[in-house]
Parts: C-alpha cells; sequence; structure tokens
C-alpha cells in the first residue's frame, strides 16, 4: 500500500477544496424581485394609487350622468357609458376605493379571529383543540360562496353585512394555519426553556409562538385578499352587496349582464378584477416562495 507524503496529500486534496468553494460560491438564492413579483407590485401599486387620487384622476362623478345612454367608448367616455349615461372609466376608479379597503378589513378580521381560534387549539391542548376544530370543520363543511350568500340574506344587502358574511366563512382557513404553525412551535425546545426561566403563558405565546407561526399565516393573507375582492364582487353581483348607486365591480358586471349588447359596461370592471386578484395570488406565491423555498422545489418536480 502506497503512503502518500504531506504534501502529496495537500496537493491530492486541493482540487477537492477549490470544487467545495466553487459549488458553494456559485450556489443559486432564491430572489424575491422576480420579474413576476415586480409587475404583480406594479398593478396592485396602480389600483392604490387610483383609489387614492381617484377625485383627481376620474374624468367625471362616477355617480351622475356625464354623456349619452349606453355610449360606446369613445375619445369623450374612454370606457363607454352605463344604461344611466355615467361614465364606466369613472365608475371603475371609483370602485377601487370600495373593494380595495373592504378586502383588507375582511382579511384582517378574519386573520384576528381565526388566528385567535387557531393559536389556542394549537397552544392549550386536546380539549381546546378538539372543540374549536369542530367548529372550524362544521363551517368549512359548507361551500364559501353558498354560505356567505346565506349569511348576507339573513342579514340583509349592505357593505356591513357582506364584509361579516365574507369574514365568517374565511377564518376558519387561517385558524387551520395557525394552528399547525403552533403545534410544531411549542414543541422547540426555545419555548421549553422560556417556560422553565418563569415565562407567563401570555409571554410565552406573545414572544416566543406568534413570531415563529405567523408565516404561513401572513402568505394565506396576500392570496386571500385577491379572494376577498373576488368573494365581494361575487356577493354584489347578486344584489347582497353594497347598494346601488354606489361604484363597486361586481354590482358594475351585474348591470352588463342585463344589457349584453352593450359589452364595455360589464369587460371593464371584469378586467379590473381580473388584474389585481391575480396581482395578489402571484404576489403570494412569491412571498411563500422566498419564506419556503421547499415549496419552489416541490412545484418544479
Amino acid at each position: 500500500m502506497t503512503i502518500l507524503s504531506s504534501d502529496r496529500l495537500a496537493v491530492a486534496k486541493e482540487p477537492r477544496r477549490r470544487g467545495f468553494r466553487r459549488s458553494r460560491r456559485f450556489t443559486p438564492r432564491t430572489s424575491f424581485w422576480t420579474p413576476v413579483t415586480v409587475i404583480s407590485f406594479g398593478v396592485i401599486a396602480a389600483w392604490i394609487l387610483a383609489a387614492l387620487l381617484a377625485p383627481v384622476i376620474a374624468p367625471y362623478d362616477p355617480l351622475e350622468t356625464s354623456g349619452p345612454f349606453l355610449d360606446a367608448p369613445s375619445a369623450a367616455h374612454w370606457m363607454g357609458t352605463d344604461d344611466l349615461g355615467r361614465d364606466v372609466l369613472s365608475r371603475v376608479i371609483y370602485g377601487a376605493q370600495l373593494s380595495l379597503p373592504l378586502a383588507l378589513a375582511i382579511v384582517v378580521f378574519s386573520l384576528l379571529v381565526g388566528g385567535t381560534v387557531g393559536l389556542a387549539a394549537g397552544y392549550f391542548g386536546k380539549a381546546a383543540d378538539n372543540l374549536l376544530m369542530r367548529v372550524a370543520d362544521l363551517v368549512l363543511a359548507f361551500p364559501q360562496i353558498i354560505l356567505a350568500m346565506a349569511v348576507a340574506a339573513a342579514f340583509g344587502p349592505s357593505v356591513g353585512n357582506a364584509v361579516l358574511a365574507l369574514v365568517i366563512v374565511s377564518w376558519p382557513l387561517y385558524a387551520r394555519i395557525i394552528r399547525s404553525s403552533v403545534l410544531s412551535v411549542r414543541e422547540q425546545e426555545y419555548v421549553f426553556s422560556g417556560r422553565l426561566l418563569g415565562s407567563t403563558t401570555l409571554k410565552s405565546i406573545v414572544k416566543d409562538v406568534i413570531p415563529n407561526s405567523a408565516g404561513p399565516a401572513l402568505v394565506m393573507a396576500t392570496i386571500e385578499l385577491g379572494n376577498a375582492i373576488l368573494m365581494l364582487a361575487a356577493l354584489s353581483f347578486l344584489g347582497l352587496g353594497p347598494r346601488p348607486p354606489a361604484a363597486e365591480w361586481g354590482a358594475m358586471i351585474a348591470l352588463g349582464s342585463q344589457n349584453l349588447g352593450n359589452w364595455w359596461i360589464s369587460l371593464f370592471p371584469g378586467l379590473a378584477i381580473l388584474t389585481i386578484v391575480m396581482a395578489f395570488n402571484l404576489l403570494g406565491d412569491a412571498v411563500q416562495d422566498y419564506l419556503d423555498p421547499r415549496s419552489r422545489n416541490a412545484r418544479k418536480r
């Protein structure tokens, strides 16, 4: 058996060390700012600016007659007018003032309710887990839109009741996700160490559990913003959302469905919903890939 000297052994190992350094140097890293993410941010930012600057950029008052009835798109009215002579472009712009804040309110309240339920179910043991998750299962047993329609119809059509209905059908999604995260986090050593050092239950939850289990819920909240806009438009389309003459995208599509020959009345609010919902969904996927690269690799396979 040949025994290598120390110099030869060093030379023999050198290519391996170089190759190892080279492989680490060129290992691709996950970047959040992909072209899709930038475009999604741009679309969302454009709609937010449109909502904030609606009184400045909207060419007409969205509630007043500004031209001929059912006028096709023209230089005076870029998106045409509806059956009351109201400018469709102005109503689409003002619709962002209604849809975006309401969607944000739906997601925030759903996250608060579902987060509290999921945190209690995952942290306090089997009895609380069984009780709270059975309630969540009961809500999830019904299709979202059907249950939201029933709740909104029971309370009466209005903005507040539509938001309440969508919160009622949405909170179990957050409860499920946060419960799963809390179940894994509460078994970690740093949680036990904090309790052994004298941390109270509330301090342990606030300091150790919530910060380390909130990531999946934030990803879900980003995606659900688009879903909230879509569900709100669906309720408005059925006459269970904001009441006329409010400029709301779903109600505008419903009006266009009554005038099928005048395609512009429903086309442009439909495109508004399409762009903002796709932007939020793509942004949610990007956030998920950035926080959990394993999900990206799974989709590639």
